[in-house]
């Protein structure tokens, strides 16, 4: 087994490469048009983790015998990529983003400030807030719709849809902290932990919601200039009432119940894909209010988190006794760059397992995790989610690992500093 951890901690390495690569393939399938479908796929960062996956439970299967690996990958956990997967498709879905969006006008006419700057304010500050109540990713799936025809689009300057794509992740993964379940490095540890939603707001919430309003709206005023009404409001105006059929309050209701209760049952697989088909099916009788699903988004992210849960599972090994041999601040500091490259979810797992962990160093391992989780794509499990929807906003359609982590860099700096007072 001690083989199988080194080609594990070694595969896990060339993900991370491929993933920090991944629009180098674009250059490739121009240079070799023959093979070009091939390369646009190992392309896709979506795809990157289920690809190396794959590859690891070949290689386990020839090193250790096919039981071994099937022993394995079935041990593995698949309950989050599963609830990514159905919450991001119920969420997107144009009676969930009708009733959003709504709500966020009402808001924005409201503020004393122009519309469009209110709505991209609330776009990377409220939205985010929310994932403490209807959870990340669901969170991150209505940010990302709401704010791609505003920022994500031609005539915004890329460094700026970077900046914001770095707010946007960032907020989210600090977002969730207002109560104990939301958050998926939150949850880890809760409940051996005994933190529940009021320790999570007294210790975590506050500082959270502080720097969430600090990064967007130092994005916003930087976005400033460049912002235009949303042009589905401007398509609303313009197109005659009778092609635009009017949403019936009931389908909006039932969409949100749909919504909620996946929210509830988010642990409970079984359930909550079960209430999934039942919402396909609705959304099938009642299609005159519908637009196409994100089901090939939703699945691909699903596939992306589901092989960051394989290959993760081999990283405990170097992973716990390197996160046990540090200090509160060493500790805080290390878990914001170890989040960066694995997962922040999968980092405060490993440190609950750690027996003699004192109050502080929990609490700095979490901080840590949670400060660090809009580094990378990889860095939180809603991002995935997120690049998924706003990737085809960028040059290529494609988001580079360096241009996010840069764009990340001071929405970041700002939650560490208020986290580790």
């Amino acid at each position: 087994m001690v083989t199988m951890q080194v080609v594990g901690a070694g595969l896990f390495g060339l993900a991370l490469i491929h993933t920090f690569a991944a629009k180098s393939f674009d250059v490739l399938a121009q240079r070799h048009p023959r093979h070009a479908g091939l390369f646009h796929l190992l392309g896709e960062v979506e795809v990157v983790f289920g690809f190396w996956a794959f590859v690891l439970v070949l290689t386990m299967a020839l090193v250790a015998g096919g039981k071994t690996a099937i022993d394995y990958a079935e041990s593995r956990q698949y309950t989050e990529p599963l609830f990514v997967f159905v919450v991001m498709v119920v969420a997107a879905s144009k009676p969930v983003l009708e009733t959003v969006r709504a709500v966020l006008g009402l808001l924005a006419r409201a503020a004393p400030v122009r519309t469009e700057l209110a709505l991209v304010w609330l776009g990377l500050a409220l939205v985010p807030l929310t994932g403490s109540l209807v959870t990340e990713p669901a969170a991150m799936t209505l940010a990302a719709l709401m704010l791609a025809p505003q920022i994500f689009r031609p005539g915004i300057p890329e460094w700026l849809k970077y900046g914001a794509l770095g707010v946007l992740f960032v907020n989210v993964s600090i977002g969730g902290t207002l109560t104990s379940y939301a958050a998926p490095p939150v949850l880890m540890v809760a409940g051996a932990w005994g933190w529940d939603s009021a320790f999570m707001a007294m210790h975590f919430g506050w500082k959270a919601a502080l720097a969430v309003a600090i990064n967007a709206t130092g994005a916003t005023l930087l976005l400033s200039r460049h912002l235009d009404a949303p042009p589905y409001a401007a398509a609303a105006e313009a197109a005659p009432p009778e092609l635009v059929p009017r949403m019936p309050r009931l389908v909006a209701l039932i969409h949100l119940a749909f919504l909620a209760a996946v929210v509830l049952l988010a642990h409970h697989p079984v359930l909550f894909l079960g209430l999934f088909l039942l919402f396909l099916g609705f959304t099938q009788a009642y299609g005159r209010y519908q637009d196409p699903l994100i089901l090939k988004e939703g699945l691909l992210v699903g596939f992306f988190l589901a092989g960051l849960v394989v290959l993760g599972g081999m990283q405990q090994w170097w992973l716990q006794p390197l996160v046990s041999s540090l200090g509160p601040t060493a500790l805080f500091f290390g878990a914001l760059g170890l989040t960066a490259v694995t997962d922040n979810a999968a980092l405060t797992y490993l440190g609950s397992l750690i027996s003699g962990l004192g109050a502080h160093d929990k609490y700095m391992l979490v901080a840590g995790a949670v400060a660090g989780g809009g580094l990378t794509v990889i860095a939180n499990a809603p991002n995935p989610a997120g690049a998924s929807l706003l990737r085809r906003g960028f040059n290529d359609e494609s988001i580079g690992a360096l241009g996010l982590f840069l764009g990340a860099l001071i929405p970041t700096a700002v939650a560490a500093g208020l986290f580790i007072i």
